[in-house]
């Protein structure tokens, strides 16, 4: 299952946590307003303690380099 967000600049990071924790995501991917693909963020390999920060801390990087982000979300199935 696949989803996708816009969001601002600011808002980036938050989104990405709350996404990162709800548990059911595979994969994030962050692109631009122009669909150029910024990060693929693996959330099954993010998830361990000691890798999260930096991937948390190039998001916030990111979010400096735009105003607006789509980010798509591929979701574990329900099934």
């Amino acid at each position: 299952m696949k989803n996708e967000f816009k969001v601002k600049g600011e808002d980036l990071l938050k989104k990405v946590k709350q996404l990162i924790h709800e548990g059911n995501v595979n994969r994030i991917i962050i692109k631009n307003e122009k669909g150029v693909t910024y990060v693929e963020i693996p959330v099954n390999v993010a998830i361990v303690g000691a890798l999260i920060a930096p991937i948390l801390a190039a998001v916030g990087a990111i979010a400096a380099l735009a105003t607006n982000f789509t980010i798509e979300v591929k979701r574990t199935s329900d099934e």
